[in-house]
């Protein structure tokens, strides 16, 4: 089992390993230093303190206490609406970028109060034409809008109101989130790499959509109910994703990656039948990549727990948690 220093505990931690709530790759001994899939050099994890923020807070800082931050990241000419979970100490910290997805039913917020109690900021937000950020929506603003939010995050006076240290920002998505982290990371060379829940190829559905039977069954189930929170009309948004543009084809995203951390969680459940090339192309690519396919819905109902912890070890691997 994981040797974590909690004030709850040895006993929860034995319950938790034997319940299997962290991935089989955590119950290794600490310190020991072992190779992740995909990565030439072996990652040394010292009792992998960041884990500890699945089942404790971490100690106040009086003088920089953790703290939630309502802000208005400019894009296209609008504000749209953002949260940025900061955390406790004086920081500079390590500063991870959350992306939902279509339409954002799953905020996934608790992968960001996890990773805020291992010592990131987590910056979270609504696209252009969603849950009440101005504007329309489309696949396009949305890519857009994810570029501006990491810029948002690299601005000078943001870097010094919030702690942020600019050189270690990640990128994390869920579903169309998933698709918006890869092309932000293929995109920004400076980003220490993706963290891919579930990624919707928006390009490959696109193209099996133009298979009448796949269309109709698609639209029912994964169009029509989603189109509420969104403002766009629901053809602007079926025309976009038959258009299968090449810039939202996920497995030549990963192909063009090169070398870079990526890691991918696929749901068998959900869009797991389609992450095949994708894991293909970033092995071609070199890329230093962490695949794995959990039994699980979309949105990962019954793992939420298993997500955060893989979440919070891959962070570790990117910057050790303070």
């Amino acid at each position: 089992m994981i040797h974590i220093k909690l004030m709850v505990g040895t006993a929860v931690c034995a319950v938790a390993s034997a319940a299997g709530l962290f991935p089989a790759a955590l119950m290794a001994e600490p310190s020991a230093a072992r190779a992740l899939p995909g990565v030439t050099e072996p990652v040394t994890f010292t009792e992998t303190p960041s884990l500890a923020a699945i089942l404790a807070d971490p100690p106040a800082d009086k003088a920089f206490p953790a703290s939630l931050e309502a802000v208005r990241i400019p894009t296209a000419g609008l504000l749209i609406n953002g949260v940025l979970y900061l955390a406790s100490g004086k920081g500079p910290h390590p500063t991870l970028l959350l992306l939902h997805g279509f339409p954002g039913n799953e905020q996934n917020l608790d992968l960001a109060q996890a990773a805020r109690r291992a010592g990131w900021n987590v910056l979270t937000f609504h696209y252009r034409g969603s849950w009440g950020s101005p504007g329309t929506f489309s696949f396009t603003h949305s890519a857009e809008d994810s570029a501006a939010a990491l810029a948002f995050l690299r601005d000078p006076t943001n870097v010094a109101r919030f702690r942020i240290d600019p050189g270690k920002i990640a990128v994390a998505g869920h579903s169309m989130g998933g698709m918006m982290a890869a092309r932000v990371l293929a995109d920004d060379p400076r980003l220490l790499g993706a963290f891919l829940i579930d990624p919707a190829d928006l390009a490959a559905i696109g193209r099996a959509a133009h298979d009448p039977a796949f269309l109709a069954k698609f639209k029912a189930s994964e169009v029509d109910g989603d189109m509420p929170p969104l403002n766009a009309e629901e053809g602007d948004v079926l025309k976009e994703w038959l258009a299968a543009d090449p810039k939202f084809d996920l497995t030549v995203t990963i192909g063009a990656l090169k070398a870079r951390r990526l890691a991918i969680y696929s749901a068998t459940r959900g869009l797991g039948d389609f992450h095949a090339a994708d894991v293909l192309a970033a092995r071609k690519a070199g890329v230093a990549l962490i695949e794995t396919v959990i039994p699980t819905d979309h949105s990962f109902s019954d793992h939420r727990i298993w997500l955060a912890s893989a979440l919070l070890e891959w962070l570790a691997t990117l910057s050790p948690a303070r």
